[in-house]
């Protein structure tokens, strides 16, 4: 069961945008995400707004693409009527639940919907999510053809009995066959794993690591895995049927991921984000971080611009009767005042490397700095630059920085 969808105002029906949305919006990148909520299991530890086909009455997956082209399309006319002015999507990201579960002539479809409502700008980034058993060499090859320049693989891990605990169907083995498959077909790759699953030792997690490294991706993601309320992880620790990874063994963890991943030539640019080099960042996580804008597309999906915060209805049935009667999805937004945006800022520019320009701090959170070089939380000689940037403690405890510089 997915997570409860967050308290705010109601959402207009023609949504419209107040018109603060519209200040500066010209400086900012604009990136589009489509949220494909379709899955073949459900993982225990999973809290996305996903379903599989037994949870899906009176909804079909053929129907998906046309309802969020109509989104794509109430989109354009909103912002341009909300008074934003014309901007190509710089990235675009599908993700879910498993975007690949769809046809590609159905993704293809929705990211020239994009292309068509505001351009795509020269050089974007378009990324699709996938599970290693929901593709093959033919899918990819026609991923690129539609415009495709990323694919971003759930991985995991590499050890059966961690991914069996995760509810994860796909064999490890398959991992280096689709990676060279999506080389062929000419994309990047990123591979994403998880950490501290119930059970798993530093020696499955080394495995995992070095496994992943051995596929030579352009970029690699690793997240602590979080134990969500309401899912079946959450129950079965619950039940006292798995021990939960304390955060000792996190740490350990996060500190052997940066260990190997440097010495392979990876580069941190965010806390759990390493890639091979500047160019393969991730440009719509990096748009994120920077609070850039985003139109997020389907049922659930978050969007955000300018400071204007909304989200859509989260049941596919909920979302097909909006967006067939020309009624906005969403179903409820907030607009950030500027004490919440500027915490926002210093919480999410922390989490990257080029950090947070101290002088935009405000003088109580200037005051800190000292301390915290001292505690060796921060880079020093990024400090005497002007810029704060973490250290490895510190991403350990990247929290704990924020609070001290926003106290």
């Amino acid at each position: 069961m997915a997570g409860a969808l967050p308290l705010g105002d109601p959402a207009p029906a023609d949504g419209l945008l107040p018109s603060v949305a519209s200040i500066g919006a010209s400086e900012r990148d604009f990136g589009v995400y489509l949220h494909v909520p379709f899955c073949k299991v459900r993982c225990g530890y999973c809290d996305f707004n996903t379903y599989t086909s037994t949870e899906l009455r009176g909804v079909k997956q053929s129907d998906y693409a046309s309802q969020a082209v109509l989104e794509i399309q109430a989109a354009g006319r909103i912002l341009t009527d909300s008074g934003l002015p014309p901007r190509p999507a710089s990235t675009v990201f599908f993700g879910g639940g498993t975007p690949t579960l769809l046809p590609v002539t159905d993704l293809a479809k929705m990211l020239a919907a994009v292309g068509t409502e505001w351009g795509l700008a020269p050089g974007a980034e378009v990324t699709t999510e996938a599970n290693p058993d929901s593709v093959d060499a033919a899918y990819l090859a026609s991923l690129r053809e539609a415009g495709f320049t990323r694919v971003s693989f759930g991985m995991q891990s590499a050890v059966p009995r961690v991914l069996a605990t995760l509810e994860r169907t796909h064999d490890p083995e398959r991992v280096p066959l689709v990676v060279e498959w999506a080389r062929e077909a000419g994309l990047d790759v990123s591979l994403d794993l998880i950490y501290g699953t119930p059970g798993e030792s530093i020696d499955d997690w080394r495995a995992s690591l070095e496994h992943a490294i051995d596929q030579n991706p352009d970029h690699l993601s690793a997240y602590s895995l979080i134990v969500e309320e309401g899912t079946k992880l959450a129950r079965q620790i619950r039940r006292g049927d798995v021990v939960p990874t304390n955060d000792d063994q996190q740490a350990e963890f996060y500190e052997l991921a940066d260990e190997l991943l440097a010495a392979a030539g990876y580069h941190w640019y965010e806390v759990s984000n390493w890639a091979k080099d500047a160019a393969h960042e991730s440009r719509h996580n990096l748009s994120y971080w920077r609070s850039q804008d985003w139109w997020g597309v389907g049922p659930g999906a978050h969007s955000h611009v300018g400071g204007v915060r909304w989200w859509n209805v989260k049941h596919p049935a909920a979302y097909a009767e909006r967006v067939l009667s020309g009624v906005s999805p969403a179903a409820g937004r907030e607009t950030l005042d500027e004490a919440t945006r500027e915490l926002e800022r210093i919480l999410l520019l922390s989490r990257i490397r080029t950090g947070i320009p101290i002088a935009s701090l405000s003088a109580p959170g200037r005051r800190e700095v000292a301390g915290l070089i001292a505690d060796e939380l921060i880079n020093a000689k990024a400090a005497l630059s002007g810029s704060l940037e973490l250290t490895l403690t510190g991403r350990l405890l990247a929290d704990a920085v924020v609070r001290r510089i926003t106290d």
